[in-house]
């Protein structure tokens, strides 16, 4: 998996993996999250748009991401969910706990 971070202003980043979001690529995808917090990004705008499977791993990391965020003030925000993600991610009710968004733009209003 290949994950690619695009730093914005006020401590925002755009995070886009690659691939899919599985027990295999999960602690990649964890770590990079992580990496980001620690370099000062508050708000992490996750872009599922080129992730066609998420597993339970997948969804472990994503909580992991969201946890790291909010202990240093700020939040997890995922955008362009394929229809699979989105899937797991309704059937889980993490939908009502991490904030899901059409596209990355609608993701970074307000910020």
């Amino acid at each position: 998996m290949q994950v690619n971070i695009e730093r914005r202003e006020g401590q925002v980043a755009v995070v886009t993996p690659e691939g899919r979001l599985d027990l295999a690529s999960a602690s990649e995808f964890k770590q990079a999250l992580n990496d980001a917090v620690n370099a000062g990004d508050r708000i992490l705008v996750v872009d599922l748009s080129k992730v066609p499977f998420v597993d339970s791993s997948g969804l472990g990391a994503l909580i992991s991401g969201m946890k790291a965020t909010r202990l240093a003030g700020g939040d997890l925000r995922i955008a362009q969910v394929g229809e699979q993600a989105r899937l797991i991610l309704e059937l889980t009710t993490l939908d009502k706990v991490m904030k899901l968004y059409p596209t990355v733009e609608e993701a970074l209003v307000g910020l």
